[in-house]
């Protein structure tokens, strides 16, 4: 199956101008190479960083052990998990997995098919809480805005899900997500959906 690429724009956080750069359907052996030797040292830095001066582990990033390589073998092959990757300056700078056999649970949706994101993140050095600066910002939106995108092409109308880490919970509600609350059924996390106004809403302000 051929990857599709479209060329996104991201911040470069330290001029303030735009980076061109690719966003694919697809993680390919490419981006997990990177995620091994590329992510895996600077994330390992920063969390010696932390041990080092403390910082208890319910601080850490809550995504340190989430292993790509495992979880994209795990859906390999099969149709109804997609994933996606955004590549810039020779380097992966973030990564996205999807599930479409969800459906809503926000009540003028119930029932109703959704992406399901069941992963995102972004390389190290673009996440503020791990470093004096991000170098390129952008990322996580574009990622998001292609699991919005692909629920419009499967007819979905743009209706997303997802669990999410707590470190992550405020920037799902600045895009305008709805929070269901925390979910016992899946670690206490806190449930997210994007309605089909919600959708609408994201798509224009990108």
């Amino acid at each position: 199956m051929t990857t599709d690429v479209s060329t996104i724009y991201l911040l470069d956080v330290a001029t303030g101008g735009s980076i061109e750069a690719e966003l694919r359907d697809a993680i390919e052996q490419a981006q997990l190479d990177d995620w091994q030797v590329k992510w895996q040292p600077a994330l390992l830095a920063v969390l010696q960083d932390l041990a080092r001066n403390g910082v208890p582990m319910s601080q850490w990033p809550q995504s340190w052990h989430w292993n790509w390589a495992q979880k994209t073998a795990q859906v390999q092959g099969l149709l109804a998990f997609r994933g996606f990757s955004v590549v810039a300056c020779g380097e992966t700078q973030g990564l996205a997995q999807v599930d479409l056999r969800k459906a809503g649970r926000e009540p003028s949706q119930v029932g109703k098919p959704l992406v399901y994101l069941d992963y995102l993140e972004v390389a190290p050095w673009n996440r503020p809480e791990l470093g004096p600066a991000p170098r390129m910002r952008g990322v996580g939106s574009a990622l998001i805005t292609a699991a919005v995108a692909l629920s419009v092409d499967e007819g979905f109308k743009g209706r997303l899900g997802l669990h999410s880490l707590p470190q992550a919970d405020a920037f799902y509600r600045k895009i305008g997500m709805t929070d269901l609350g925390q979910d016992s059924a899946y670690q206490n996390l806190s449930y997210f959906e994007m309605t089909v106004e919600q959708a609408r809403a994201f798509l224009e302000e990108e």
